[in-house]
């Protein structure tokens, strides 16, 4: 199944060239930090989230009003359960974010809306691939997306995305990971989005290597 994804991409065309930029980010992001420029990468990751969206909007493809209404949709729910989170401590627990993200509404980046919105994407193409059944689609997306926020939750204040007021993510914040991934899951396949598998596996890989990495570069 690996190999399907990774041939279906032939060299020097629009898409594996955008491939190439996604692991060059990330892997450029690795060395960079490992070798002691965190700061300077760092900076960067507002810009080059930015570009990894517009990509995505590019070759998922979003290209008609279904998906991005859909996006819309997910954009909206992962925002909202960002601002109750941030302003009431409900559904994930109590934190705050740093400045690394850019522009917040509520205390909220505009850009983790965004995320809720791509990863929903890209992780619901990977199931829709790989399975037929569609609750074992919907329960797959939602399994990915929690594995990398399990990686991503304990390198966010390192890289001042967020900080959790008990100094670490509680148990809630998974619970409501998975809820809220569930519902996002839930509404990609009922609209029966679909999307370039390959490009998804990529950028969803690229991101867990990068914070699996992490995780390990700052924890153990």
């Amino acid at each position: 199944m690996i190999n399907y994804f990774l041939n279906q991409t032939k060299p020097f065309t629009p898409k594996s060239i955008a491939l190439a930029f996604v692991w060059l980010v990330h892997l450029s992001g690795i060395i960079g930090i490992t070798l002691g420029y965190q700061e300077w990468f760092i900076s960067k990751t507002n810009f080059n989230l930015i570009l990894l969206c517009i990509l995505s909007v590019v070759f998922f493809p979003v290209d008609n009003l279904k998906i991005l209404l859909g996006l819309f949709l997910m954009f909206s729910i992962g925002f909202f359960s960002e601002w109750l989170g941030v302003n009431y401590g409900l559904i994930f627990g109590d934190y705050h974010y740093g400045e690394n993200l850019g522009i917040k509404i509520g205390g909220v980046p505009l850009l983790i809306g965004m995320n809720w919105a791509l990863l929903t994407i890209l992780t619901g193409a990977i199931a829709q691939k790989v399975l037929k059944n569609k609750y074992a689609k919907i329960f797959s997306g939602t399994l990915l997306m929690l594995v990398l926020d399990i990686f991503l939750e304990n390198s966010a204040p390192n890289f001042d995305f967020w900080y959790w007021h008990i100094g670490h993510p509680p148990l809630q914040n998974y619970i409501g990971w998975f809820t809220i991934a569930l519902i996002l899951q839930f509404i990609y396949h009922k609209l029966r989005i679909k999307g370039d598998s390959t490009f998804s596996l990529h950028l969803y890989a690229a991101q867990l290597i990068f914070f699996v990495y992490f995780y390990g570069f700052y924890h153990l």
